[in-house]
């Protein structure tokens, strides 16, 4: 059995949380569908981290995912800065970590990197990222993966001896490896289109040009189940 910890560091808006449920609960789906492709048994211990709430102890759980947030990971709230800790924390431990959007910005962040505002501006709907590298873990292999995004911020810098796994023009830095214990993407493979549709239109206004396209590129497939399978192998092997 792979136990798995989800790190928590947001909550679905209230308005959404009937038709879409709850962060924890996205994760909960895409890893025991890729669980249930493979036949490996997983569960699954959900840590709300912005709220303070971490486990015993670093071993309680055999892996860990990082959820997104709303919020900057160079914002100055003491939730992201314990956050932080808990990621070299992590890193010393070697303990196995997927990072996702937010949690892909943090561990960047918190381990050398550097995490800004993108100059090109929100990137949202359906993202495609070419695949630099093979990894023992990436089974399918695929070429490009394509998924749902939704960030106003990149990763800019990579931690000291990261690997760059997937880049696009948009987002340079979209996914990256550390070591075997730290894996970390910038789209959301949780995420579902009606989610994506309902958060685009809730900030209209917010994403300006970036709206429209956004919307449309919601036509596109998306390669979650294939990075859902990814992570599972990471966490699991």
């Amino acid at each position: 059995m792979t136990r798995i910890g989800i790190l928590q560091a947001d909550s679905v808006r209230e308005e959404f949380q009937d038709a879409f449920g709850s962060y924890p609960g996205m994760f909960r789906s895409l890893l025991s569908r890729a669980a249930a492709d493979v036949s490996v048994p997983v569960d699954f211990a959900v840590f709300d981290v912005e709220h303070g709430e971490y486990p015993a102890g670093i071993d309680a759980c055999d892996g860990y995912v990082i959820t997104g947030s709303r919020e900057s990971v160079y914002a100055d709230l003491p939730w992201i800065a314990t956050l932080s800790d808990y990621v070299r924390a992590l890193h010393a431990a070697r303990r196995k970590t997927v990072g996702v959007c937010f949690g892909h910005q943090l561990v960047a962040q918190a381990l050398g990197g550097q995490t800004r505002p993108a100059a090109a501006g929100w990137g949202v709907g359906v993202h495609r990222m070419r695949v630099l590298a093979e990894e023992r873990w990436m089974r399918p292999p695929l070429p490009a993966v394509a998924l749902l995004s939704s960030h106003k911020d990149q990763v800019v810098k990579m931690p000291p001896g990261a690997r760059l796994l997937g880049s696009n023009d948009f987002c340079p830095i979209g996914a990256f490896a550390l070591g075997d214990h730290f894996l970390t993407f910038q789209g959301h493979p949780e995420f579902e289109k009606g989610y994506a549709r309902a958060l685009m239109g809730f900030r209209e206004e917010l994403l300006g040009d970036a709206y429209a396209p956004g919307i449309a590129s919601l036509s596109r497939r998306t390669d979650d189940a294939a990075v859902g399978r990814w992570m599972l192998n990471f966490l699991s092997r």
